[in-house]
């Protein structure tokens, strides 16, 4: 399953995003991050942390969103020119990708 990792990452290599290809890169990545089961992180923002006395499953499934979101967001901004790392190195991968929607849709 790694190599399957690697081998699909390596879409998000050849470009960096500009209003030309922004379209193509984020469906590159909505690829990777499907078949890594990780694409819910840019579609839906952090959710709150559970309360302390909240069932461990809901404690888990948090853990897991801010785990998987890092991921993604270490990914998204290694793909990045240092620019765009620059305006996004401290947003989450759904803040990120809102970000840069708001940059490069209307120019896609």
């Amino acid at each position: 399953m790694e190599n399957n990792n690697l081998s699909l990452r390596s879409l998000l290599e050849k470009e960096k995003p500009n209003g030309i290809n922004f379209l193509d890169l984020f469906r590159n990545l909505r690829i990777v991050l499907k078949q890594e089961r990780k694409e819910y992180v840019i579609e839906e923002p952090v959710p709150d942390e559970p309360v302390a006395n909240a069932p461990r499953a809901d404690k888990d499934t948090f853990k897991k969103h801010l785990d998987d979101m890092l991921d993604v967001s270490y990914l998204m901004l290694a793909t990045m020119s240092p620019e765009l790392q620059k305006q996004n190195e401290d947003m989450n991968a759904y803040n990120m990708i809102q970000n840069l929607k708001e940059i490069y849709e209307g120019q896609a």
